[in-house]
């Protein structure tokens, strides 16, 4: 690259399928195979990968720590940073709903919500006209209407197999969601003889991969 660029990655499955894209636009991620507990990796060809919490890396991006970041659609809409957001990537599909047991009405006028995305489930119920309390929580969410924690729960839903397995159901589908390329507003002007190229390489690849499937 002309320019050195730096990645935010999640941690997981999305960094993983990442790293696939990259190394198909001639990125050397090489690097992000080494065992350990590193990191920060410093790529032969002058790049860098952070590997980060899912929710930290629009943090990253924003602070120009990082250039470019893969981040989930649901955790860009929670955090609600200034990014340019360029690319849907298309894996790590699911999508945002509200869920609870069978039955349950969301035209109350007050209701618990259990999420981890309080600021998207704020957003969701004000337009709705509904008075809500959020409640917090960063993870088994179902337990909430198990346990009388909450009415319903504000989550990401990929197959419904663990809202099945708990008596739980889909009672409304916000949005799909999807991985997502972003990248820090300063580094697109500052880097764009390297970042365009990689943006519109990542395009055509997966037009080219949607179109086989």
């Amino acid at each position: 690259m002309d320019k050195a660029v730096t990645f935010a990655l999640a941690k997981g499955r999305l960094a993983n399928k990442a790293v696939e894209l990259l190394e198909g636009q001639g990125i050397d991620c090489g690097v992000l195979r080494e065992q350990g507990r590193r990191l920060v990796f410093d790529g032969p060809d002058g790049c860098r990968f952070l590997l980060v919490k899912p929710s930290d890396v629009p943090t990253y991006v924003d602070h120009g720590v990082a250039d470019v970041g893969v981040v989930g659609k649901d955790t860009l809409m929670e955090e609600n940073r200034p990014l340019y957001e360029m690319l849907d990537l298309g894996f790590g599909a699911c999508r945002l709903c509200v869920a609870g047991r069978p039955g349950t009405s969301l035209n109350d006028r007050h209701l618990r919500v259990a999420t981890k995305y309080p600021r998207i489930a704020a957003e969701v119920f004000a337009q709705r006209g509904s008075t809500i309390e959020i409640i917090r929580l960063n993870g088994s969410v179902e337990l909430g209407p198990l346990v009388g924690l909450s009415d319903v729960i504000l989550d990401i839903v990929e197959s419904g197999a663990t809202l099945k397995a708990n008596g739980l159901c889909v009672l409304e589908e916000i949005c799909p969601v999807s991985a997502r390329l972003v990248v820090n507003r300063v580094s697109l002007k500052t880097k764009e003889s390297a970042i365009r190229p990689l943006v519109e390489g990542l395009r055509a690849a997966l037009k080219e991969e949607r179109k086989e499937k």
